[in-house]
């Protein structure tokens, strides 16, 4: 699967919206390998059996950071997909739960089809950001009270 095959949008980040913020990864390439990378053993993998990063590519400081947001299988540590996003959508989501009492602590992640069949569904409060380096970006991640890292 191709990086280019994926978008990523950002929802419920505005002031004015309501609902839970949403990080929706749109996949346009064919879906056999997807559904199948989706699964562990012929279960679907669930939320807790799922891990979420951000890793940029150039520093925070640059004038459009981007980074490649990833989705691992968290028993195998292989990679479920990755795809190229820019950090402000990434960050509006953490910023947005990290800010919000009202949102639970909690994004949701979607992943579906170019023509909107939803392949799955996350409940997550844990978003890990790593800079250029590799290090992680604890004061830009989202890490729930309680989590050690």
């Amino acid at each position: 699967m191709r990086r280019d095959y994926f978008t990523l949008e950002a929802a419920g980040v505005q002031t004015d919206d309501s609902g839970r913020p949403t990080v929706r990864i749109t996949y346009e390439g064919p879906t056999e390998e997807l559904e199948s990378r989706l699964r562990r053993g012929g279960t679907p993998l669930d939320g807790d059996g799922v891990d979420i990063t951000y890793r940029l590519q150039n520093a925070l400081d640059a004038d459009n950071p981007k980074g490649v947001f990833a989705i691992a299988d968290r028993v195998t540590g292989e990679y479920v997909l990755e795809l190229n996003a820019d950090a402000e959508t990434v960050f509006s989501v953490i910023e947005t739960v990290a800010d919000g009492d009202e949102k639970n602590g909690h994004y949701r992640l979607v992943i579906e089809t170019d023509d909107g069949s939803e392949l799955a569904v996350y409940e997550k409060s844990t978003l890990l950001v790593y800079d250029h380096g590799g290090d992680l970006l604890r004061e830009r991640s989202l890490i729930p009270s309680g989590v050690e890292i």
